[in-house]
């Protein structure tokens, strides 16, 4: 099936110095049968945190996901800080050196220690070399409270740290935005807490970030925005207050009453 673009006014983008995420009308089909997202339209400024929320199988982790072209979408447009994915590969290599990602496992390389997994992308991607990929690497694991264990392998430290050292790699390439697609969701609960408090820290330090997950407190504490999603469509987009403390939609409601104990 073939769709139209929607129209869209390069203008207003141009002018809009603190967008960084721009989506308009983005459509995504799995087979052509599954219409997982339906024409979403959203702006993500600099220096803010955004927190998606929805039911499972809303669309969440697919839309965070086109962010960084690691799933296509049909329709619609996306521009990451002026620049558009596209289809094309070597747009999306340059559009994944701007945007970091965490996922919900740590996909760490078991056979290299931490400090190494850390430096790989820098040495290779960014032309750094082992001296200076190191010492940013060094910073980067004190920054996350992992400095120690910098010459363990992964299946040495516990979820928690793994997932801080995947935060760390993921900040060695100076990225402009940090998604996170429920970073916590395969952690053991004492574990989750450690992995807030470097996610907390990020965004005060003014990084931009987009955030899917369950975790109510982090949500309330540190989002500037939340932004509802259900089957593919975006319900509503609202600050935290509103959105836990005066929900309009039924649908946010009815969410809300299972999440919330």
């Amino acid at each position: 099936m073939t769709y139209s673009q929607p129209e869209t006014n390069a203008a207003t983008v141009a002018r809009d110095p603190e967008a960084i995420i721009i989506a308009k009308g983005v459509h995504k089909r799995y087979d052509n049968d599954f219409h997982v997202l339906k024409g979403i339209s959203l702006t993500v400024n600099k220096g803010e945190v955004v927190v998606l929320m929805g039911p499972s199988g809303s669309g969440k982790s697919t839309l965070i996901r086109t962010f960084n072209g690691l799933e296509p979408y049909q329709e619609g447009k996306i521009e990451i800080d002026g620049t558009e994915i596209s289809h094309n590969q070597k747009g999306i290599e340059l559009i994944r050196r701007e945007v970091g990602m965490v996922f919900q496992q740590f996909n760490l390389f078991p056979h290299l220690t931490i400090l190494k997994n850390v430096t790989l992308g820098p040495i290779h991607l960014k032309g750094l070399s082992q001296d200076d990929a190191e010492a940013q690497a060094m910073e980067l694991l004190e920054r996350v409270g992992i400095a120690p264990q910098a010459n363990k392998y992964p299946g040495q430290l516990s979820g928690g740290q793994q997932q801080r050292v995947a935060i760390a790699r993921a900040l060695a390439m100076e990225p402009k935005v940090m998604l996170f697609d429920e970073p916590t969701s395969a952690l053991d609960p004492e574990m989750v807490r450690e992995v807030l408090d470097v996610m907390r820290k990020l965004a005060q330090s003014g990084m931009t970030m987009v955030c899917v997950t369950h975790e109510v407190g982090f949500a309330r504490e540190v989002a500037d925005r939340i932004i509802f999603l259900a089957e593919g469509e975006l319900v509503t987009d609202t600050t935290p207050d509103k959105f836990f403390n005066n929900p309009e939609e039924e649908r946010i409601k009815q969410f809300l009453s299972q999440i919330l104990h």
